[in-house]
């Protein structure tokens, strides 16, 4: 036996039928019973799935139903890799310029998160924390980072930034110390400095 479910006149139907072989082998269908509309809620056809129940020994509305429930991903893929880019660059260096001056806050995870948002969601210091909830940075708990703690690391950044400028030129010296065909130019940021 087998169920089928067809339309007509706008309305589904569940309907009854058994398989067989005709005279030639093949196989084919016949309609044993419409047993009523799937789109009406009190119809026989309940009263036909509880007695079923009952009869498997399910009292009706029993049935364990399986609630699925869907939650958002946290995005991992450019953050990944951007972090494996930030420790192979040795950027993570970083932080012992400012652990020098015993900051309370880990400066070098907040500008890591705040640089990480820039290339990847450019957001507001505020917005990085709201971006922070949808992403996974290793070694960085969402809830741990607050504005606050943002602002003054960018404060620390200003602060420290010519041993910052330092650190960064000896990680990067080595890569760019070669004989250059092409150099491209990046005009979309400047800075000026009195």
């Amino acid at each position: 036996m087998i169920l089928n479910v067809s339309s007509s006149g706008g309305h589904r139907y569940v309907r009854l039928a058994e398989s067989f072989r005709n005279e030639h082998g093949q196989p084919r269908q016949r309609l044993v019973a419409t047993l009523d509309r799937l789109d009406e809620s009190g119809s026989p056809l309940d009263a036909l799935l509880n007695g079923l129940l009952r009869v498997k020994g399910s009292p009706a509305g029993s049935a364990d139903v399986p609630q699925v429930r869907f939650e958002s991903a946290l995005a991992l893929g450019d953050v990944w890799a951007l972090d494996a880019l930030w420790h192979e660059l040795g950027l993570d260096r970083l932080g012992n310029d400012f652990r020098r001056a015993r900051f309370t806050t880990d400066v070098e995870q907040a500008i890591r998160v705040m640089v990480f948002n820039r290339l990847c969601d450019p957001e507001s210091k505020l917005g990085v924390l709201r971006w922070l909830y949808g992403v996974i940075i290793p070694g960085v708990e969402a809830d741990q980072l607050t504005h606050q703690q943002l602002l003054r690391s960018m404060d620390a950044l200003m602060h420290y930034q010519d041993a910052v400028d330092d650190t960064v030129a000896q990680l990067l010296r080595p890569l760019i110390d070669v004989d250059l065909s092409v150099v491209f130019y990046d005009l979309t940021t400047s800075r000026a400095e009195a």
